[in-house]
């Protein structure tokens, strides 16, 4: 694992003018300009097709199950549109931090950044006045990503137990308490959470793809059989119940945690944004899915819609199937959610330990970690609704809060990029003002579950 060089702050002064100076005049003295991309020392980079599976693997997950009643929340036609457009926003998001994080890299000559570097270098080199919180920026991107993504894995390993518990009841008739399960897929998660390169990654995501796809296929099929006319459902259900499609969608798509550890770790990076880029391909491909999963899955079953469409589906011999292929989808995605808290707590660790032993410690804090999170798995068995809460929380403070604020922090004065009248400003507020509506909305559905869970 490549050590990130720290940023000399007392040669850069934080100062934007400075750096853009610099570059000036590297250009007036013909001297070549860095590219960070040709100074990644990785030892196992990946490929382009790998870099495709992994983020499609990292936004398409066991959501898409729950496409159907996020329709249910928005109506048939309202959400189809709202859910193109919270994919068109979230793509933008992610496409405009890749760019600060390619520039910030250039400018500081770092082979690369991961998400909460670029915060940290948006600060240092933006205005004056933005400097001191540089500390405050870097910590809020790694506790929501840390807590964000550790909340999945537990909620994983709950709902692989449940999953694996239905089945077998269905099937043999066996009665045993949840946490038994639990512990069961320790077996499982413990081999597939210590591998340590993305690359090695490559085929569970693969396998994670195919089982999903082979689910929705299944499920899509069962849909199918009997569909009643459009007009069957209403276009709009009311204001009240559309924050809870947002707030679903927005969480479903989110998969920004993994974008740099797999941008950073590929062989032609260059080839991550553009038009047919490896971003733009993968989010046609997830907003396709997520569309048709929630519009025809809603057509169908109307109001009778449950809050994982399998839950619609018959219980025959391929209904077992489907559920299985499901466990399996979410046992491949654990190690890929686990790659971004592990990376988070490493950073902190890593200059802490001898480099004798970095090897074991490292290992050593990744199993600490999965441990961790099937305890807490067993423990709080009902963990799904505090989950829910920090996605709300964290997703979307990560997806539309941050990405908007580096950008405008990153080319704060560069004129040429603002635009005419400044309108990337007026954009970005815009985004800003969606986060501000989702975290509220978002907050206040998931209090409001939770009351009634525990009531």
């Amino acid at each position: 694992m490549t050590e990130k060089p720290p940023i000399d702050v007392d040669t850069l002064k934080g100062n934007n003018s400075f750096i853009l100076a610099s570059n000036a005049k590297f250009a007036e003295e013909g001297k070549e300009t860095y590219d960070p991309w040709k100074h990644r020392n990785i030892l196992h980079p990946l490929g382009t097709m790998g870099a495709l599976f992994h983020m499609i693997k990292g936004s398409l997950g066991s959501g898409i199950l729950a496409m159907p009643v996020a329709f249910k929340n928005g109506g048939l036609w309202t959400s189809l549109v709202g859910a193109i457009f919270v994919g068109l926003v979230y793509t933008h998001c992610v496409s405009i931090l890749v760019h600060c994080a390619q520039v910030l890299a250039m400018r500081l000559k770092q082979p690369h950044l991961g998400f909460a570097g670029i915060a940290e270098a948006a600060f240092h080199t933006g205005p004056s006045k933005c400097q001191p919180y540089t500390a405050l920026a870097k910590s809020c991107v790694d506790g929501g990503l840390f807590l964000g993504y550790y909340s999945c894995c537990i909620v994983y390993i709950v709902f692989t137990a449940s999953s694996i518990k239905q089945v077998v009841e269905y099937n043999f008739d066996l009665m045993m308490d949840v946490r038994l399960y639990i512990f069961l897929v320790t077996l499982v998660v413990i081999p597939i959470g210590c591998i340590r390169n993305l690359k090695y990654l490559v085929p569970f995501s693969f396998l994670a793809i195919c089982a999903l796809t082979f689910s929705c296929g299944f499920v899509l099929y069962e849909i199918f059989k009997a569909l009643p006319p459009l007009s069957s459902r209403p276009a709009f259900k009311g204001y009240s119940s559309l924050p809870l499609f947002f707030s679903t969608m927005v969480y479903a798509v989110d998969g920004i945690g993994t974008v740099f550890p797999i941008e950073n770790s590929m062989r032609k990076p260059q080839t991550f944004l553009g038009s047919f880029g490896v971003l733009n391909i993968s989010m046609i491909w997830i907003v396709a899915m997520y569309c048709v999963m929630g519009f025809f899955g809603y057509l169908r079953y109307g109001e009778d819609t449950e809050g994982s469409i399998t839950l619609n589906i018959s219980s025959s011999v391929m209904g077992q199937v489907v559920k299985t292929m499901v466990i399996l989808n979410v046992l491949c995605s654990y190690g890929l959610f686990l790659f971004v808290p592990v990376e988070i707590a490493w950073r902190k660790l890593e200059p802490k330990v001898e480099k004798s032993r970095k090897t074991l410690y490292y290992y050593f804090m990744r199993i600490v970690l999965i441990l961790g999170s099937v305890v807490l798995a067993a423990v709080v068995p009902d963990l799904e609704p505090f989950v829910g809460l920090v996605g709300a929380i964290c997703s979307s403070t990560l997806i539309l809060f941050f990405p908007p604020i580096i950008e405008m922090v990153t080319f704060w004065e560069d004129q040429a990029y603002m635009g005419r009248f400044r309108w990337r400003i007026f954009k970005n507020l815009l985004i800003i003002a969606m986060w501000l509506c989702t975290l509220i909305t978002g907050t206040h559905v998931s209090f409001l579950q939770i009351m009634d869970l525990y009531k």
